[in-house]
């Protein structure tokens, strides 16, 4: 306790500038405290900016969601720590009502509240387990709570934890309740936006919401415009609602505030009762931030409950948060009224300031990473001596104010509210049912369509890729004729055109890792399923790969100068859009397995190479090595079955003459240089054979995302990496 005190004497009077509020400026110069029964009002601040609606605040019904329960905790006094501070200053402003464009819908909020939370992982923590240590809040309808904290102080965890969204690796101990009861949120009672969200840059906002709106809602079309629309005024993006969100061409897309809060407007079109945000002010600046939070808090007023974690804020935002949760290597050091942690933190001997910002003072108390700048900062002076600044410890800091924080008025008044909340179960939140397996298909599949004619360097672009290579080879191989010392050549042609034009398949990497990101964001909100994501873009992707096989195969097909015969021009686009099924099912393959560009393009390009090397062209399939080369990799090689049914469908029932006298069938002439089935029958045996494998990569991917195989891979690249980030 001697260290304690010393320390707290120490960075008192070391800050010349530091002040009490109770003691030592006038509450004019400080944080403004609300007034008696303005619970629900954000804090003002001296240079706040004044709202011009008195009546934006959120007024509980008494027969609202949570039962009576809510209405008498929500009716409980203010902390005690509030009620020591001189609350005689100005009204707390109001949020404008004007702050989210029209008027919407009031939304049913809940109350949630959670005792002796504990959440312990394996290898989270270098010195313990427990990521969240013994934590107790709670929050109302109505009201934004905020999970304060350093980086790795278990933030994102208790967030997940009260969402119900824990790693299967993660361990939860304690109680949640919603409305006083434990049962789980069902789906649509609640929403959740990550830290960062995939959005699909080629869809206007409007658009993006209208699917979204349709894969998560039942009921008719009609009815979830009305949603939609209702969520883009929520959410203040009148402005914005006919603009691409990832911009066109040369065009801008929208700036990382605009699509931070579309990426909320998502999640609101299920009107949720409670609204989990992790880090909603990620990567915006302060202009955004403040919009960004006064967003929200006009979101608040219309009754949705809203908890979200943060980093750091302006005096601004902070001025608008109604209960802050305060953590540090996963121990709670306050959760209460957020001037009340000015407070708190006053009592613990470590005044907040008056010119910098309370969040800023918060982390710098009980942020670990200071003790670094300390040490460096120990070997300097300026011009007044040490740094005084920087002179507390926050060890000490943070043992000290979870020891003031525990035996005081405000940890018994939170145990006491959260009694209140859970004496008696509230009113049960209902499920508001699911979008049908075919509705889910049918809007996947449009989607699909939609994003894929507007994703020019993808799709467009790959389509002139392709007509470029054929181009080459057709004026490469053109004017080959049809006599016997062709057909070496012509098996070349062949050969070069379906290999070639695979592995130029590679350009389309970026695009499917997009949709695999889209489908992760998706199914983790249950907006989508496996099976439904792979049906729609397998669907959605027919048009365009039968497109650039139509127009290769036509451009090849009569460059080269192959026989002039419908039906086998006919079966020759059939077996190349085939190859490229089976190709970009193999691409969507690697790219479910790695999630990453390098090593999806890396392993790609390996095994197209082994596939041509085992094709049968440079070497005959029967005098290659048994052991490897023709088991297995000439049989899972796809090349194998394209090019083999392409030269059947050519030579197969061909006659070559041989002097005057004899002639030869197209089998015997090609015999030499590759090696083909005589019946005529095989080349629809090849054509079935890429169907099944066109189909077998789908299902191989359908389990990775079922059952998540692929988050190993990917978790032990990510293992890695911080490996090598941390060894340098």
């Amino acid at each position: 306790m001697e260290e304690i005190q010393s320390q707290s004497d120490l960075y008192r009077s070391s800050s010349s500038c530091a002040s009490s509020p109770t003691s030592r400026v006038p509450s004019s110069h400080f944080f403004y405290v609300r007034k008696p029964g303005s619970l629900r009002q954000p804090i003002s601040f001296e240079d706040s900016p004044e709202w011009d609606d008195p009546d934006a605040r959120m007024e509980y019904e008494a027969g609202g969601v949570g039962g009576d329960s809510i209405n008498d905790a929500a009716a409980t006094p203010i902390s005690p720590s509030l009620s020591k501070i001189n609350s005689g200053s100005m009204a707390s402003p109001h949020v404008p009502e004007g702050a989210g464009g029209s008027a919407v819908r009031k939304i049913a909020g809940a109350s949630i509240a959670w005792r002796d939370l504990t959440v312990t992982m394996t290898g989270k923590r270098k010195y313990s387990d427990k990521v969240v240590k013994s934590s107790n809040g709670y929050a109302f309808p109505g009201t934004m709570t905020v999970i304060m904290g350093p980086a790795k102080s278990g933030k994102s965890t208790l967030l997940r934890a009260l969402a119900g969204r824990l790693p299967p690796s993660a361990k939860m101990y304690g109680e949640v309740f919603v409305n006083g009861s434990k049962s789980h949120m069902p789906y649509g009672s609640y929403g959740y936006v990550e830290r960062e969200t995939e959005l699909i840059g080629s869809l206007t906002v409007r658009e993006f919401l209208y699917y979204s709106a349709l894969l998560q809602l039942p009921g008719f079309l009609f009815q979830k415009r009305g949603v939609v629309e209702d969520a883009i005024q929520a959410m203040s993006l009148s402005d914005y609602a006919n603009k691409l969100i990832g911009g066109h061409c040369y065009m801008k897309g929208l700036r990382s505030g605009e699509r931070r809060r579309v990426s909320i407007a998502r999640e609101l079109v299920m009107r949720p009762h409670i609204l989990f945000i992790d880090e909603p002010l990620y990567h915006l600046d302060s202009v955004s931030a403040l919009l960004m939070m006064v967003t929200l808090k006009k979101l608040a007023s219309m009754g949705c409950t809203l908890v979200f974690t943060i980093y750091q804020s302006s005096t601004e935002v902070f001025g608008l948060f109604d209960r802050i949760c305060l953590l540090s290597n996963g121990n709670t050091l306050f959760f209460g009224e957020t001037l009340a942690c000015l407070q708190h933190f006053s009592n613990a001997g470590f005044p907040c300031p008056i010119m910098q910002s309370p969040s800023d003072h918060f982390l710098r108390a009980i942020n670990t990473d200071f003790d670094r700048i300390i040490a460096m900062c120990k070997k300097w002076q300026d011009d007044n001596g040490d740094f005084s600044a920087v002179n507390m410890d926050t060890a000490v800091a943070i043992r000290t104010l979870e020891a003031t924080y525990k035996s005081s008025e405000d940890a018994a008044s939170v145990e006491t509210m959260i009694f209140k909340l859970t004496e008696r179960e509230g009113t049960q939140l209902k499920s508001k049912g699911k979008a049908g397996a075919a509705t889910r298909v049918a809007v996947l599949t449009w989607r699909s369509l939609l994003v894929m004619s507007r994703e020019w360097k993808y799709y467009w672009l790959r389509l002139i890729l392709y007509m470029i290579l054929t181009l080459c080879i057709g004026t490469l191989y053109s004017g080959l004729g049809h006599s016997l010392s062709s057909v070496a050549t012509r098996v070349s042609a062949v050969f070069v055109f379906v290999s070639f034009a695979s592995l130029l398949g590679i350009a389309g990497i970026p695009s499917l890792l997009k949709e695999i990101k889209i489908y992760g964001s998706e199914a983790s909100n249950q907006h989508s399923g496996a099976f439904v994501f792979l049906l729609g873009q397998f669907l959605g992707s027919i048009p365009f790969l039968f497109l650039m096989s139509i127009s290769s195969s036509l451009v090849f097909y009569f460059m080269v100068g192959l026989r002039d015969d419908f039906s086998l021009l006919m079966y020759f686009v059939l077996n190349f859009f085939m190859c490229l099924l089976v190709n970009e099912g193999l691409m969507l393959f690697i790219a479910c397995l790695w999630r990453d560009v390098y090593w999806t393009t890396l392993t790609l390009i390996s095994l197209h190479v082994i596939m041509m090397l085992s094709a049968g062209h440079f070497r005959i399939r029967n005098a290659l090595p048994k052991p490897v080369w023709t088991y297995p990799l000439a049989y899972i090689s796809f090349h194998t079955y394209s090019i083999e049914g392409l030269l059947e469908n050519e030579y197969l029932g061909e006659v070559f003459a041989v002097g005057e006298v004899r002639s030869i069938s197209g089998y015997e002439a090609i015999r030499g240089d590759y090696q083909i089935s005589p019946d005529t029958s095989s080349k629809w045996r090849n054509m079935l054979v890429l169907l099944a494998m066109a189909f077998g990569y789908r299902l191989i991917v359908y389990v990775l995302l079922r059952f998540g195989l692929n988050k190993n891979v990917s978790a032990r690249l990510l293992l890695c990496h911080r490996k090598n980030n941390s060894s340098r």
